[in-house]
């Protein structure tokens, strides 16, 4: 397997029972990349991540971080990642201070307690209980305990859950910083704002399978800018576009219509001249990029239909 890659997949399958929850993914994150594992609920993002935190040994396939089989080599790997769960236990009576120096005590070259708590917005909180914490400060704890021992593999099942915008956008500023540092960061997260605002490249999966993968521009650069428009009682076939190969692709919900086209200008242009021959009103005439909400939703509703 590649050397130089902090994480490997090649061809995982995970069954339990009759029940595949992946079937034959493969990917691999560099040193310091900040890769984004998305889809829907069910689609197999925290088995993946159970496997390569070394929860389980894969059915089939391989799986590598840090160039170590992380169940079979647990001791080798442990030590170097941080991990942030999407529901994580603590010690309700515990102060947060109380917490954090628990977890100093078997960590390896750990941050200060201070320190750590200043940079997840918890220093504030430092002498309060655990089970007195709100759930997004639950969740900031979570984040410090996973980044105490200075990471260089970050596992991040929905970091930002149950936080408010300026939570979240704090915990992005954390995350940046640590990949400005080298970390290398898996993220699984339902919110595509934030994979759009963090990741170096992102995969989406859907029943267990990877359908989509590479950086933002590649997994929007496939399909074409869009030209949205209402116009009643005009047939697709009146429209001024030549439907012919490699040529714009018409959607009618409705009276309102979607043209799918890599020639946008011209294609508007067409459009306009066209109205103004005719005398249509274009209404809520916008012309835009798609975005990763809807590329997200075309493969969800894609696969459906195909399963």
């Amino acid at each position: 397997m590649n050397t130089t890659a902090a994480i490997e997949v090649r061809n995982l399958h995970q069954r339990y029972d009759d029940f595949e929850a992946v079937r034959g993914i493969a990917f691999q994150v560099g040193r310091g990349e900040l890769y984004a594992l998305l889809g829907t609920n069910g689609a197999g993002k925290t088995t993946t991540l159970d496997v390569l935190e070394g929860y389980h040994a894969p059915t089939e396939g391989q799986v590598r971080v840090l160039g170590h089989d992380p169940f079979a080599q647990r001791a080798e790997v442990r030590q170097r990642m941080g991990i942030v769960l999407q529901e994580a236990g603590f010690y309700k009576d515990l102060t947060v201070a109380e917490t954090v120096n628990g977890w100093r005590r078997w960590t390896p070259r750990p941050l200060e307690r201070g320190q750590v708590l200043e940079r997840v917005g918890l220093a504030h909180r430092a002498d309060v209980r655990v089970g007195q914490l709100s759930g997004g400060e639950k969740r900031r704890l979570d984040l410090a305990l996973a980044v105490l021992g200075r990471p260089e593999v970050l596992f991040l099942d929905e970091p930002t859950t149950g936080l408010d915008p300026e939570a979240r956008r704090n915990v992005w500023e954390l995350i940046r910083g640590m990949v400005a540092e080298g970390t290398t960061v898996l993220l699984t997260t339902h919110y595509l704002d934030e994979a759009q605002q963090l990741a170096d490249r992102l995969a989406i999966m859907h029943m267990g399978r990877i359908v989509t993968e590479g950086t933002l521009a590649d997994v929007l650069g496939g399909r074409g800018t869009r030209i949205v428009f209402r116009l009643p009682a005009v047939r697709p076939s009146d429209l001024p576009f030549d439907l012919g190969l490699g040529r714009p692709r018409i959607t009618l919900d409705g009276e309102a219509y979607t043209v799918e086209t890599h020639d946008p200008q011209g294609d508007l242009r067409r459009l306009l001249v066209r109205a103004h021959e005719r005398g249509w009103e274009l209404d809520g005439l916008e012309v835009r990029r798609p975005s990763l909400e809807e590329i997200f939703l075309e493969v969800a509703e894609t696969e459906k239909v195909a399963a």
